[in-house]
């Protein structure tokens, strides 16, 4: 019995010498930041903001491949079933992973809160309610007076079932009473074209994939979902100034490592994400997307996505998403 002992501990005392030899030499090779969506879109461009100054800080290159599909789920899982070693990580939609953690019929197979370790935040970006321009709704009371009216005849667009889009509508119909019809789409882009066409009413929809559209005229922006108001938008009211008291969703954008990476590294890589987005031409990048730099510790990005997913499971549980 001494002697078996005696093997384990010496077994797990080279484990963590192992572990510590990796740390302190870490990295001497590229890492891979997984992006678990297409080119282009606003966890794409934030992710390569931040890339990019990483490799610096690192001295290796950060390459980002993006691996999209399954509303960011085969991503994720890639890097979930990843060795821990510090050269693959993930840099994706916070509240994406929590509300596919929630609904039954798209959950990963994987646990969340055992797969990934947090490492920083990176970016948030609001949501803005917005309309068609045949609509006419003044204002947020004003859209859900007419939603009660008619229940059952205002239509929202969505990038997709269980999209972040599509659970802000949903906590908003909640929050409101009102009843909205869902028409899911397969991204931003289909949902905000068929709003500017009038084939639906509205869509929360975050502010890079509206971008393009704020000077038209067959949309109007009645409010945005974050807490404080948008610097670039400081005309646009929140949600909750509408009279939705302590409504607020934004999308977040973080770097996690998958579970079993050295502390010393996740700690590194951590304060490395905090000391770029300290930054002012970060955040002036950022803010050009309509971002605002959010970073974190360890401790606290891993908090956040236990607070993101006890969010969205009490609304999927009131919606009877399946």
């Amino acid at each position: 019995m001494k002697r078996r002992f005696l093997v384990g501990a010496v077994g797990v005392a080279l484990a963590c010498s192992g572990a510590a030899a990796l740390a302190q030499s870490w990295p001497t090779q590229p890492v891979r930041m997984v992006v678990p969506y297409p080119p282009g879109g606003a966890n794409d461009v934030v992710a390569r903001i931040y890339a990019l100054h990483l490799q610096q800080a690192l001295g290796q290159p950060v390459v980002i491949e993006n691996k999209a599909g399954a509303g960011g789920q085969i991503g994720a899982e890639s890097v979930a079933r990843a060795a821990p070693d510090g050269y693959t990580v993930l840099f994706g939609a916070i509240g994406s992973l929590a509300i596919h953690a929630v609904i039954p019929s798209q959950k990963p197979p994987y646990e969340l809160s055992k797969a990934f370790v947090g490492v920083s935040m990176g970016a948030s970006v609001p949501l803005a309610l917005a309309v068609r321009q045949g609509l006419k709704v003044a204002d947020v009371k004003a859209l859900a007076d007419a939603a009660r009216e008619k229940p059952g005849k205002l239509t929202y667009g969505s990038a997709g079932n269980g999209s972040t889009q599509h659970m802000t509508a949903e906590y908003f119909r909640q929050r409101t009473s009102t009843d909205l019809v869902h028409v899911p789409y397969k991204g931003s882009a289909p949902a905000v074209n068929d709003l500017l066409g009038g084939q639906i009413d509205l869509v929360f929809e975050t502010l890079p994939a509206l971008s393009s559209q704020m000077s038209s005229d067959k949309i109007r922006l009645l409010a945005v979902t974050s807490r404080q108001r948008v610097p670039g938008l400081p005309e646009v009211p929140t949600v909750d100034e509408m009279g939705v008291k302590d409504f607020e969703v934004v999308t977040m954008y973080g770097l996690l490592a998958p579970s079993g990476t050295p502390k010393d590294i996740v700690e590194r890589l951590s304060s490395a994400m905090r000391t770029i987005g300290a930054r002012p031409d970060v955040k002036a990048q950022l803010a050009k997307q309509g971002a605002e730099v959010k970073t974190s510790t360890p401790n606290e990005t891993d908090q956040l996505l236990r607070q993101e997913v006890e969010k969205w499971s009490v609304v999927a549980r009131n919606a009877k998403l399946e």
